[in-house]
């Protein structure tokens, strides 16, 4: 069985993307953008909604071409490339770059990939994520909190039915102060 992890930058007030859906505050800086680059590749398969896999494709599989790429950019872009994805749309017609397309329900799909899957499994996206959380898919959680107050926006956690216990893991702070907070899910 799988094991699925929910990561992202968060902004100090609990937020993914501000209220215009700018996720600008959250620029790794390298040290940052290495730790994400390393997570990355302990993915086994990650799931992502049709937003931000159009947000990624858009860039990633040719960032290793760009002349300017710093090292940890073109080192993602290879990493992003090798990992296998899962994208649910109801409206794409086709998806490329090692994804294949799922129009079923989420969450008995994760349930059922998480099954199949030896390994690390990520969702990647808040939206795509809530169901997974609100289910209890999730088997750990990589909040990144970044020295941002952002006001309002995509939260990180959706409405719970009930509180969520968590365990600390790890933490690590980096030098742009950004905090990794890294907590498995408690299960009884």
């Amino acid at each position: 069985m799988g094991k699925l992890i929910f990561g992202m930058n968060v902004s100090v007030d609990g937020y993914i993307a501000d209220a215009k859906g700018d996720i600008g505050w959250s620029d790794p800086d390298d040290e940052l953008h290495q730790y994400w680059n390393d997570a990355a590749r302990e993915i086994a398969l990650s799931l992502y909604g049709r937003r931000l896999y159009e947000l990624m494709s858009a860039y990633w599989p040719t960032a290793d071409k760009d002349p300017d790429a710093s090292r940890v950019t073109i080192d993602y872009a290879r990493v992003w490339l090798a990992t296998p994805r899962v994208v649910f749309s109801k409206t794409l017609e086709s998806v490329g770059w090692n994804s294949r397309l799922e129009r079923g329900d989420v969450v008995e799909v994760a349930t059922r990939l998480k099954a199949e899957t030896d390994g690390v499994l990520e969702v990647a996206g808040a939206t795509l994520a809530a169901p997974l959380v609100q289910a209890g898919l999730v088997d750990e959680y990589r909040i990144v909190l970044g020295p941002t107050a952002v006001g309002g926006g995509t939260p990180y956690f959706p409405a719970l039915p009930s509180w969520l216990s968590l365990r600390l893991v790890e933490n690590r702070a980096f030098p742009g102060g950004e905090v990794l907070l890294r907590y498995e899910a408690k299960r009884d």
